[in-house]
């Protein structure tokens, strides 16, 4: 069995990849793609915490929450997407810079 922290580690480390995407980039999908990331290492954190909560027993609960959290993450993506199309459309741009300086 693999230990908590390789585990704990990775998760962190997507944790940072999507900090850092949010810190340094300019494109509006990019964003949103570094928030994707964040919640999907939120999520696996989640699970692997609860798996190695008492030995050979995983808890159903948290399971059952990071399913609904990955369809609440989809919609709102798939929210988020279909926004940005509108913007690009309208506008003609993504990047975030340019559209605060629309916002008048």
């Amino acid at each position: 069995m693999i230990p908590l922290s390789y585990y704990l580690i990775l998760t962190m480390g997507l944790y940072i990849v999507g900090m850092y995407c949010l810190a340094t980039k300019r494109n509006v999908v990019r964003l949103v793609l570094g928030i994707e990331i964040m919640i999907n290492a939120a999520n696996l954190n989640f699970i692997v915490l609860s798996a190695n909560w008492t030995e050979g027993f995983i808890d159903p609960l948290a399971h059952s929450i990071v399913m609904m959290s990955i369809t609440l993450a989809g919609c709102i993506s798939a929210a988020a997407f279909t926004i940005i199309i509108f913007v690009y459309r309208h506008y003609g741009t993504l990047d975030i810079r340019e559209l605060r300086r629309l916002r008048g």
